[in-house]
């Protein structure tokens, strides 16, 4: 049988650095998202005069006027929009995994804890010695 061998200290340290670089990755999408959404409204619509007939940006909250939509700020929406599933799952398979190493690391330990409880209740047992010739159930 394979020997399991976790150091619940360095699962604990990993576990740590893991989470911060997570928090960077939500800085960084953050960051994304803000940063295209002012080029997007930087980026204009491309149509001499402003006049433009185009699809507007949507939604917006009531009473706020609506934006014409260029080329680029529209391939930019679009692009958000396919990553947007992608930056999801990444974010929750981090947490899973995060959430695993855990729980994983809580079950080895307790299982340890069990086996050092049965290993002391065993040595606590009062003996049973069988002699020859002594009445079956052994003599105390």
């Amino acid at each position: 049988m394979t020997a399991w061998d976790i150091d619940p200290v360095g699962v604990q340290a990993t576990l740590t650095k893991t989470g911060e670089a997570g928090g960077d990755l939500e800085k960084a999408a953050t960051s994304l998202v803000t940063n295209m959404a002012s080029a997007a409204s930087s980026a204009g619509t491309a149509v001499p005069g402003g006049q433009f007939s185009g699809p507007m940006v949507g939604p917006v909250p009531a009473g706020t006027p609506r934006v014409p939509v260029g080329p680029v700020a529209a391939a930019l929406s679009k692009y958000l929009e396919e990553r947007q599933k992608k930056l999801a799952y990444m974010a929750q398979r981090t947490v899973n995994s995060l959430k695993g190493a855990v729980a994983a690391t809580n079950a080895y330990n307790q299982g340890d804890l069990d086996m050092a409880a049965e290993a002391q209740a065993a040595a606590l047992k009062e003996p049973k010695i069988d002699l020859p010739g002594a009445p079956a159930g052994g003599a105390k």
